[in-house]
Parts: C-alpha cells; sequence; structure tokens
C-alpha cells in the first residue's frame, strides 16, 4: 500500500472523527439549556466526561459574560478549523488517478 495513500485515509478518518466529536459536542451544549436534567445518569455522565475537558480549554480562556458561556462557540470554531485543514491536507496528499497508470 503506498504510504501516501495510507497517510491521506489516517487524515480522513481523524477529520470524520472531529466532525463526529463536533456532533456530541453540541449534544452537550444543547442538554446544558435544560437545567434540571441529572447529570449523574451514566449516559449524561459520560457525555460530560469526553466533552467537558475541551470545553474547559476555553472555558479557562474565555471568562462567562453577563451569565452566557462564549468559550462553546470558540470551541466549535477551533473544531471547524481543525477539521478543515484535516481534511484538506487529506487531499493534497491523496495519490491522484495519473499515477496509477
Amino acid at each position: 500500500m503506498d504510504s501516501s495513500l495510507l497517510l491521506s485515509s489516517f487524515l480522513q478518518v481523524l477529520a470524520q472523527t472531529l466532525s463526529i466529536y463536533t456532533f456530541v459536542l453540541v449534544v452537550r451544549v444543547l442538554l446544558s439549556w435544560f437545567p434540571n436534567l441529572d447529570w449523574s445518569n451514566p449516559l449524561l455522565s459520560t457525555l460530560s466526561s469526553i466533552t467537558d475537558p475541551y470545553l474547559n480549554v476555553f472555558r479557562g480562556l474565555i471568562p462567562p459574560l453577563g451569565g452566557l458561556d462564549l468559550s462553546a462557540l470558540v470551541a466549535f470554531f477551533a473544531l471547524q478549523i481543525g477539521g478543515g485543514l484535516l481534511s484538506q491536507l487529506a487531499m493534497s496528499t491523496a495519490p491522484s488517478f495519473s499515477s496509477f497508470q
């Protein structure tokens, strides 16, 4: 297997993983709008343990403004940039069809 094909495939999987993580993060942020949820529930606790370390990085950088937590927006923006860069890098490392002829 060609090393550039292997690298391209790995980068595509990584970009897709970031897309899935973005979706999980959206679910986490939407659930945070419901203050009566029991976060000790195993499913919600797992969701929180997956997403909170990433969100806490941005919460440490951007304090809440008037009770509004803008750190999630910056976290989404960072994920989108990272995923876009990985996708572009995967496309640029993918072997072209002309190399197989």
